[in-house]
């Protein structure tokens, strides 16, 4: 007499756990979602892939005309254009993938509520996505340090700048995640965090130095901020202002934090994803 097969079960994962064992069985679906993305935000545009490359730059050149000569903030040896434009160039970066993550879940509810899948992926996907505009920008820079009058120490280069791409990614997948799995429930959180972002621009060591600040509590409050070691560690190539380690490390306990939390709390409520989208 023949043996049934053995039952199977399906049951969710424990919210305890990230389940990265399930988000690599569906690894191909990072690629077309992020594909997705990609095709969807240049299709039918005029500038498409140049306003990557132009908006950092315009914004590079008013900050320069009001900071940098109007108010002639000190910069610590590099010239202002230069630092401007490196905070800018992970700013854009960190608030397009936290705002485009933010509302990945609500545009793509239709999905959620046919198909079962990792719903991290959504999120992840597009904050992947953002990383093609942080790559443009990024080739923009360099083309622009070899006409800046700054000096480059390559083996810092080598060490910082792969450190710093990883911090900000981390920042941006946090809070990405977070918000992601807080808009499916409360949707006029979109207009809070288009408001939000705006006032963590100028919490950001964009367009001054934090070693400028003379209060140095308030100096602890803005290392709060994520990404204020992934810029720093972005400009340490061009300076020689020394880093302090304190601020750094609160900044880098601040990325790792809003990581576990956000992708904790995306864990915890996507078990009611399709019943809120």
């Amino acid at each position: 007499m023949s043996q049934s097969p053995p039952d199977t079960v399906i049951e969710p994962a424990s919210r305890l756990s990230f389940n990265f064992r399930e988000l690599w069985s569906y690894r191909e679906l990072f690629y077309f979602f992020t594909w997705r993305d990609i095709k969807v935000k240049y299709k039918q545009t005029v500038l498409g892939i140049f306003w990557v490359m132009l908006q950092p730059l315009l914004m590079m050149i008013i900050f320069t005309f009001f900071f940098g000569r109007m108010l002639g903030v000190n910069t610590g040896g590099i010239p202002y254009s230069v630092f401007a434009f490196s905070g800018l160039l992970l700013w854009n970066f960190f608030s397009t993938s936290v705002t485009n993550a933010g509302n990945s879940m609500v545009l793509n509810a239709p999905i959620i509520k046919k198909i079962y899948f990792p719903r991290l992926i959504i999120p992840l996907s597009s904050v992947l996505a953002s990383l093609v505009d942080l790559a443009v920008a990024l080739i923009l820079f360099i083309i622009y340090l070899f006409f800046a009058p700054v000096s480059i120490n390559i083996l810092e280069l080598v060490f910082f700048w792969p450190l710093a791409f990883a911090l900000s990614l981390v920042g941006a997948v946090g809070l990405g995640c977070w918000l992601s799995a807080l808009m499916i429930k409360y949707r006029d959180f979109r207009f809070v965090v288009s408001f939000v972002m705006q006032v963590a621009f100028f919490l950001t060591p964009i367009v001054y130095p934090v070693s400028r600040i003379d209060l140095s509590f308030l100096r602890y409050v803005l290392a709060l901020n994520p990404m204020y070691a992934a810029i720093t560690f972005f400009r340490v190539p061009l300076s020689t202002d020394p880093l302090d380690p304190v601020l750094i490390t609160i900044s880098i306990c601040a990325s790792i934090v809003s990581l576990l939390l956000g992708l904790g709390y995306f864990r915890k409520t996507e078990l009611f994803f399709a019943d809120l989208a």
